[in-house]
């Protein structure tokens, strides 16, 4: 492959050409970022806040540009590429007040308390960062973000499909005033994706993928000791219990499922749903789905647009005729119309049980799996049930119970209590299990990447 081409998935257009860059060239631009960050690292943290103020501003006055491309690349609802932006300079101000605090100097005592000690975070220098499509923006960002305030250097390979965003991100971090070189792009193929994972300049990778990519550079990274943090996939459950209110439970569920065309990581995609309420909620659901108008990511009215590639269309496809051959239901959707685009519907499947797609692995895309629980103790136990840590929910009357269920028992990174949403940049964002390792957001990702360096004083 020597080039890749970007292309609007609502219509098979044909947008860009990006030559794939040779292995000098991609070499160089780790040299440089390391250049950037030994000036970088001199700067102090409200010294770093003040460029970070700036990409927020800058990113603001260009919205509109930076979300019709992101609709054009990948079929993001034009309204949800705003908020990305928006939540994107969000981030960048959070990170600005609170990482001087979160990174300053702590002094502590030892040898029982006769002696003073510093601890300091300092930063170590070039960071690569791995991110996929489905948030062009937000997903490069918030690594970006954290890793500036702490003093390092970034260098960004991007998902092919949504190479123009990354460019553009990388161009209107310039434009603020970000020095050249701190924070780069590479295209690159996978081989030389390796190759730069094993750079001695590279001092940490950070990836959001599959289970099965993070593995692959996990292992490639230890091997060459590199620490990384890894976001990968889920199969969220969300759990409606014997007292939920069931008509936000659907109203939540339907909208937890379809955000982002429901190609988000942290989407709702396993409902468990107990017995005593099992046909109330699902008759309702299967209604609420039914009525989700897909369409012209473009428009004002459109719930739904299409998938972001032909790969994902076709893996969605397959998932579910896998499923149903092994005896799920299928409720609603499920049966996409030919035409221009990847477009395909809201779709619902029960009976949905171990060994199918829909019961054990991830579904990106406005697929919902509904699982029937005996009891509020059985939908635990189901929810749990899974390779997956990443996300999850409790709809309940009862919000203590929710609580106790959420810290005591449920095994995953987040958990949503009543409520559906992706991220909030004061709450860390992580999972366990095969949903990876680190955490993102909430001051945990200006942590990551540093050095917590002991200084030992002699009185």
């Amino acid at each position: 492959m020597s080039a890749i081409r970007t292309c609007n998935p609502a219509s098979g257009e044909e947008l860009e050409t990006y030559p794939i860059e040779e292995e000098r060239a991609v070499f160089a631009k780790i040299e440089a970022a390391h250049r950037a960050f030994l000036d970088w690292r001199g700067k102090s943290h409200e010294e770093r806040a003040l460029y970070l103020r700036r990409i927020a501003a800058v990113l603001r006055d260009n919205a509109d540009r930076f979300s019709e491309l992101m609709t054009r690349e990948v079929g993001k609802l034009l309204r949800d590429g705003q908020t990305e932006v928006e939540i994107c300079a969000r981030i960048f101000e959070y990170t600005a007040e609170h990482g001087p605090d979160e990174l300053a100097d702590e002094e502590r005592r030892y040898a029982g308390g006769k002696k003073r000690g510093l601890v300091t975070y300092a930063p170590i220098g070039v960071i690569y960062s791995v991110q996929p499509w489905n948030f062009p923006i937000y997903q490069p960002v918030r690594v970006l973000a954290a890793n500036l305030m702490a003093g390092n250097a970034v260098i960004l390979k991007h998902a092919s499909i949504c190479t123009g965003s990354g460019l553009l991100l990388r161009d209107l971090c310039r434009e603020a005033g970000l020095p050249e070189d701190l924070f780069e792009v590479i295209i690159v193929d996978h081989d030389l994706s390796d190759k730069v994972i094993a750079h001695e300049l590279v001092r940490g990778v950070t990836m959001t993928g599959s289970d099965a990519a993070g593995s692959h550079i996990g292992r490639l990274a230890s091997e060459h000791l590199k620490k990384t943090v890894l976001e990968l996939g889920s199969n969220d459950a969300y759990l409606v219990l014997e007292d939920a209110d069931i008509e936000l439970a659907v109203k939540t569920c339907v909208q937890g499922r379809i955000y982002n065309n429901g190609e988000t990581c942290v989407s709702a995609k396993r409902f468990v749903v107990t017995e005593a309420v099992y046909d109330d909620f699902v008759s309702a659901f299967v209604e609420r789905m039914k009525g989700i108008v897909l369409g012209d990511p473009m428009e004002e009215g459109t719930q739904l647009g299409p998938l972001s590639s032909r790969e994902q269309y076709e893996t969605i496809v397959d998932q579910v005729q896998e499923s149903i051959d092994k005896g799920a239901s299928l409720l609603c959707g499920g049966d996409p119309e030919d035409g221009e685009g990847y477009f395909y519907p809201a779709t619902v499947l029960a009976d949905c049980a171990p060994g199918m797609p829909a019961h054990d692995d991830e579904l990106f895309g406005p697929v919902a799996a509904i699982i029937r629980a005996a009891d509020d103790e059985d939908a635990m136990r189901i929810a749990n049930a899974s390779r997956y840590g990443l996300g999850g929910g409790i709809f309940s009357k009862d919000e203590q119970k929710a609580m106790r269920l959420a810290r005591d028992h449920f095994d995953t990174g987040m958990v949503r209590i009543n409520s559906f949403g992706a991220a909030d940049p004061n709450m860390p964002f992580g999972g366990v299990k095969n949903s990876g390792y680190g955490r993102e957001h909430g001051g945990f990702g200006m942590r990551e990447f540093v050095n917590a360096k002991a200084i030992f004083l002699p009185s």
